[in-house]
């Protein structure tokens, strides 16, 4: 998640940790993936109470990706908290439920209704080369679960035709070959929830799944019809062979294998949206693109960093004997903390605190 700092505490101390605390340059993003513990560094930070509760930065990836290289600190603050928090609840049906209902256009509306024709015709024609693409990006290890390609591509686009056009624009960014691949396994948050209900934790959420998506559907139609239409030019640029993506989910990976906390790759998990800032852009759509990534900075990012901060103290002073793990996406949420903190609540980045 992005890295943009305004509500960083006097008592928040960010220094380079590792599963065996010492001192040295942050990672680098040329690091060497050794995942031999006393080299790992750590997404883990720690509130300094008694017991001590924690926050640990997420990655909305395949768990698998990155599980070997999260360090034994952060699993083992995992096993002794009794009460873990998560965004959302992601073991809640309401939250499936009301997400797809979220992502609806009104009762008797469908795309071809509200999208120009040329926009309407161009995403479906796209839709239709990934559904003819997908067989050849299945793995055999999805294939032998039982996972084909046909039932795939219903399970993240079958209905398209009825969903909002910000959210048809998220699935057209999704439907790639590299995020195809990833289908399957539960991403890192999904895997600590399931762990966390294994383990008979009490879990909870600090959000509520309207306040993630209504700032997506506060989109003006312009501002929509704008987006979608660059998502599709960029996979449309992808398919043809003139275009290539700068920071892909691989670079991502890489960065948080590394703990490379600094890295500008990281801000590109912060709110599921594409950046559609483009120098090239003619100046009235770089107006657009600029107004739109203002809007998601303050909506997804700024409001909901604040929004999440209260609740997150909140809970440490109602329950202030209780154990918390908080596992939030990184880095943006939690290192941007609410200025009403007081100054018990002191938070270090595991291993180092001044």
């Amino acid at each position: 998640m992005s890295l943009w700092s305004w509500f960083l505490l006097p008592t928040l101390c960010l220094l380079p940790t590792s599963a065996a605390p010492r001192r040295g340059a942050p990672a680098s993003a040329n690091c060497e993936l050794k995942p031999q513990q006393s080299e790992l560094n750590s997404f883990l930070w720690t509130i300094k109470r008694d017991p001590p509760s924690y926050f640990f930065g997420t990655i909305h990836v395949p768990y698998t990706r990155v599980w070997d290289f999260i360090p034994d600190n952060s699993k083992e603050a995992f096993q002794q908290s009794s009460i873990v928090y998560f965004e959302l609840d992601l073991t809640d049906p309401y939250t499936i439920s009301a997400l797809t209902s979220c992502q609806m256009l009104p009762q008797g509306e469908n795309l071809q209704d509200v999208l120009p024709r040329d926009i309407y015709c161009r995403l479906k024609r796209h839709l239709e080369y990934v559904k003819l693409m997908m067989p050849s990006w299945m793995t055999p290890d999805q294939r032998g679960q039982g996972l084909y390609a046909d039932y795939l591509f219903n399970a993240i686009a079958g209905n398209w035709e009825r969903k909002r056009p910000v959210w048809v624009m998220l699935m057209v960014n999704s439907l790639t070959e590299v995020d195809i691949k990833s289908r399957g396994v539960p991403v890192l948050d999904l895997y600590l929830a399931q762990e966390a209900e294994r383990l008979r934790k009490q879990t909870g959420a600090v959000e509520k799944v309207e306040e993630q998506c209504h700032p997506l559907n506060g989109l003006n139609f312009s501002q929509v019809i704008f987006a979608l239409n660059q998502t599709l030019l960029q996979q449309e640029s992808l398919r043809a062979g003139s275009l290539r993506i700068p920071y892909t989910t691989e670079d991502l990976i890489k960065h948080y294998n590394c703990g490379d906390l600094s890295s500008v790759i990281l801000s590109h998990d912060s709110s599921q949206v594409p950046n559609f800032i483009n120098a090239t852009l003619p100046p009235q759509e770089l107006i657009t693109a600029q107004e739109i990534d203002s809007y998601f900075r303050q909506e997804l990012i700024y409001k909901r960093n604040e929004r999440m901060g209260k609740r997150v103290k909140a809970l440490l002073e109602e329950f202030p004997d209780k154990g918390f793990f908080f596992a939030f996406g990184a880095v943006a949420k939690w290192l941007q903390l609410v200025p009403e903190y007081p100054a018990w609540l002191k938070l270090c980045w595991t291993g180092w605190c001044m």
